[in-house]
């Protein structure tokens, strides 16, 4: 391995965002600004009509709820950093920011996919043993799922970090990402790489295949047993309620599976950019409009509320 010495290190990292689009950064600010204050309050209410309706208090809402606050802490990790940059003149962020950032977007990334497939099987559990229900998805299980899935988060990426950490850094240090994260990173090293790639490779890989084969094998028998449904209505009914999941899961899956199931670099940087935009920025965005806009109890108890509101005001 080849030794740096102390005042060659890298210690502060240059994002380089959409350098082409630098002129417009004003417009591209206010987009990203409004997408961000849907994020969080389109999840805050999705969390204050769960907490204040006492019909939604059962395990799939409980996994929204989870999943809603995931997207907050998710969005805060890059979101609010890329806006300061598209006012600055120079995007810089010190090298142990940058790798916390990343290790927050892999951590929070991995609670996704295990929250994703725990809900996987929450409809699992509701369609293929509806009798069974009730007394498998207890409070207690529920409750130990979701905390096992944040445990899991955290503890996914710890060893990335350490590798990571532990590498040569002296030059150069740009990114040709808006945030930062691993791949980029450790391409940034001043040594052989390959067994680095290659451990980010297997890490990411096991957390997407394996979580995204458990909510196929889900999503599988729950088919199965929806078409053996003879009323056209039930059929209707039990899709809908894994629809708007199994449109979350394509999206985030998706997105994550076409940036870390590599082990080379994609041959555009734009392209790394967009994706990188897509599961950071895009399918938060999509999780209140596709648990809230189309959640028709949720919409129920918001019409509700709003009319009644607007009733007040005007009498």
């Amino acid at each position: 391995m080849k030794t740096i010495s102390n005042d060659s290190r890298v210690y502060e990292i240059v994002l380089q965002g959409f350098p082409t689009l630098q002129r417009f950064h004003v417009l591209l600010f206010i987009i990203l600004l409004i997408i961000y204050l849907f994020i969080i309050s389109g999840n805050a209410v999705i969390l204050l009509i769960i907490y204040r309706e006492s019909t939604l208090h059962s395990p799939m809402y409980f996994f929204i709820a989870a999943l809603s606050s995931l997207e907050i802490c998710y969005t805060a990790v890059t979101i609010p950093k890329m806006l300061a940059d598209l006012l600055a003149i120079v995007k810089t962020i010190s090298f142990h920011g940058c790798l916390v950032q990343a290790y927050f977007l892999h951590a929070l990334g991995a609670t996704e996919c295990y929250m994703l497939t725990i809900m996987a099987y929450d409809r699992y559990l509701a369609i293929c043993k509806p009798l069974r229900y009730s007394s498998i998805m207890t409070t207690g299980l529920y409750v130990n799922l979701v905390v096992a899935c944040v445990i899991g988060g955290i503890l996914s990426p710890v060893i990335e970090t350490i590798l990571i950490s532990l590498l040569p850094f002296c030059g150069p240090n740009h990114i040709e990402n808006v945030f930062c994260d691993f791949p980029p990173l450790i391409s940034l090293a001043c040594t052989d790489t390959r067994l680095y790639i290659m451990v980010e490779f297997i890490v990411s890989s096991f957390i997407i295949l394996l979580t995204c084969a458990f909510v196929i094998f889900s999503y599988v028998r729950i088919v199965y047993v929806i078409l053996r449904i003879k009323s056209k209505q039930g059929r209707q009914k039990a899709f809908s309620t894994c629809g708007a999941h199994l449109i979350v899961v394509i999206l985030s899956f998706g997105s994550i599976g076409f940036v870390y199931i590599r082990v080379t670099k994609s041959y555009s940087v734009d392209y790394d950019r967009v994706v990188g935009l897509t599961y950071a920025v895009f399918v938060p965005l999509a999780n209140p409009i596709i648990y809230g806009l189309r959640n028709q109890e949720i919409k129920k108890f918001l019409y509700k509320h709003l009319l009644s509101k607007l009733f007040y005001l005007y009498n």
